[in-house]
């Protein structure tokens, strides 16, 4: 059957035309991203991964013990995930995949913080003003629904094969939970606490952030956690376009038939993922 709407041909000629009027721009978000994560890369793998683990390992205990850390209740509170952790990463080591997790990791932090910094922004616009939310939650329900490879096309267009691609490709799949949680949060704050604050003479400045976002912070949170974990569960797919870490190990995998070194991988991006779930969760209940 023929085509009555060329609607591909039309996105295809837009995209022609933004890679060749912004290529000066793609190019210093290329540079831009690339010196981050190979910077981080470099800052990680230099220091000795006893030090890394320990300091994970006490970051997930003080953050499920909180200020009962240094007592007997906050032992029993935070030991079993630093248990988790210490022994989950080294898993990871013993089976020579720590400079891969490091790669994981960095790509991670890099996609995430990225799309916090667009997605709490749109977010708190979206939730003060109801023409903003109109517009924006139609194009959140693309972005997830989209299959997540079709976004890596548009990302090899414009910025070739390497790590960037991949985090921009990370960053449009794990944006919309960070802009539809904050959005909520927002929306959810009791209205006779705003019309207190109001009484009282606040500013809408002062309103948003004595009032909403504090007590949005849990919800805000939450949807932190789920950037993360979305931004973890597309590393594999990021690997096609030249994403480094245990993605490209899983890849490996999968292209030579090789269960042994997929299983390996997959399980340390299990452990990765329980272990960035578990601290969020447990920053986020306090």
């Amino acid at each position: 059957m023929d085509k009555l709407i060329d609607l591909g041909k039309y996105i295809e000629q837009g995209i022609n035309v933004l890679e060749e009027s912004l290529s000066g721009l793609w190019g210093a978000i290329d540079d831009v991203i690339s010196w981050t994560v190979e910077f981080l890369n470099d800052t990680f793998l230099a220091i000795p991964f006893v030090v890394i683990i320990a300091l994970v390992t006490f970051g997930a205990y003080y953050a499920n013990a909180g200020k009962q850390a240094f007592k007997k209740e906050g032992l029993k509170k935070g030991a079993g995930l630093a248990l988790f952790v210490v022994l989950g990463l080294l898993l990871i080591w013993a089976m020579g995949y720590w400079k891969e997790a490091i790669q994981t990791t960095t790509l991670v932090i890099v996609a995430t913080i990225i799309a916090l910094l667009f997605g709490i922004p749109l977010g708190i616009w979206a939730a003060r003003s109801n023409t903003a939310n109109a517009i924006i939650r139609p194009i959140l329900d693309l972005m997830q629904t989209m299959p997540a490879f079709v976004y890596l096309i548009p990302a090899i267009f414009f910025f070739s094969v390497g790590n960037t691609p991949g985090v921009i490709a990370t960053v449009i799949f794990s944006l919309p939970p960070a802009v539809r949680l904050t959005s909520l949060g927002i929306r959810n704050v009791p209205e006779d606490v705003i019309e207190a604050g109001h009484a009282f003479g606040a500013t809408d400045k002062q309103i948003l952030f004595k009032i909403q976002l504090p007590l949005a912070k849990t919800t805000i949170l939450a949807g932190i956690n789920q950037v993360i974990l979305l931004a973890l569960s597309m590393v594999v797919i990021a690997s096609m376009v030249g994403a480094k870490g245990l993605g490209a190990i899983v890849y490996q995998g999968i292209q030579q038939n090789d269960i042994a070194k997929g299983f390996e991988s997959g399980l340390g991006i299990v452990v990765l993922a329980i272990i960035l779930d578990r601290i969020t969760q447990a920053v986020a209940k306090k």
